[in-house]
């Protein structure tokens, strides 16, 4: 039942480049989600809703990281660094302002939900990160790293 939805969605992608983002976007993920969980938590002390300045440092920081992860290991593309990580950046943009527009309501509704206010940044920005993976994945292999600019891998 769900192996031709699956299929359907992802036949066009080679399978080890897939095996690839799967595996940077693991540690992409956990890198992204430790330090937005860092900076929130040093920034707690020092101001309200740290975690919004904890997303937007960590997603700075984290989208260079997510860069050269993509372009050496996954999509392996050659030389263009400037013009590449100007639209990875692009790509992420748009991310971070769907991110910190959602984060706000996800922590409130979390908050709500979980009765848990210390917790509720931590549990949002994990639900929010996964739905930027998705979408940063058909970003970069549509725009950032389109095959036409890409060596095949």
């Amino acid at each position: 039942m769900f192996r031709p939805f699956f299929s359907s969605l992802t036949g066009h992608i080679p399978p080890h480049q897939l095996g690839r983002y799967l595996v940077v976007g693991i540690w992409n993920t956990a890198f992204a989600y430790g330090t937005f969980a860092l900076f929130t938590a040093l920034l707690d002390r020092y101001m309200p809703a740290s975690y919004m300045a904890g997303s937007l440092l960590s997603a700075l920081l984290n989208i260079t990281v997510s860069f050269l992860g993509y372009k050496w290991f996954v999509f392996k593309t050659k030389g263009n660094y400037l013009k590449e990580w100007g639209r990875c950046l692009m790509v992420y943009s748009g991310s971070i302002v769907v991110g910190l527009a959602l984060l706000p309501p996800t922590v409130f509704i979390v908050s709500h939900v979980t009765g848990s206010p210390r917790a509720a940044p931590y549990i949002a920005g994990a639900l929010l990160l996964s739905v930027q993976v998705i979408l940063s994945f058909l970003g970069h292999k549509r725009f950032t790293f389109k095959s036409d600019r890409s060596t095949k891998a």
